[in-house]
């Protein structure tokens, strides 16, 4: 359903064309995961919901994929108005 919301989000990520907030950096740290993870949990991933912002009213996307380890990972992302995947948060399932 999402196929090309994922191709795209995939082709940023394989630029280095994202970033990480704070609060996505805190949870990474208190589940024990490192970057690595994230970046396979979407390589690995699919979009399983799509979220409306009601402040802002951007969609984000819940995609659910696997560390390396092979845990089950959801990680929270949206697009940037400068083309960017900003990645919210991150926690393990």
């Amino acid at each position: 359903m999402f196929k090309q919301v994922l191709t795209l989000i995939k082709e940023r990520m394989r630029a280095g064309r994202y970033v990480m907030t704070l609060h996505a950096e805190e949870e990474m740290d208190s589940d024990d995961l490192e970057i690595y993870d994230v970046e396979n949990a979407v390589w690995t991933g699919r979009i399983i919901e799509r979220q409306r912002d009601r402040e802002t009213g951007e969609w984000k996307y819940l995609l659910k994929g696997q560390a390396l380890s092979e845990t089950s990972v959801v990680v929270v992302l949206k697009s940037s108005p400068t083309g960017k995947v900003v990645i919210v948060t991150v926690y393990k399932e």
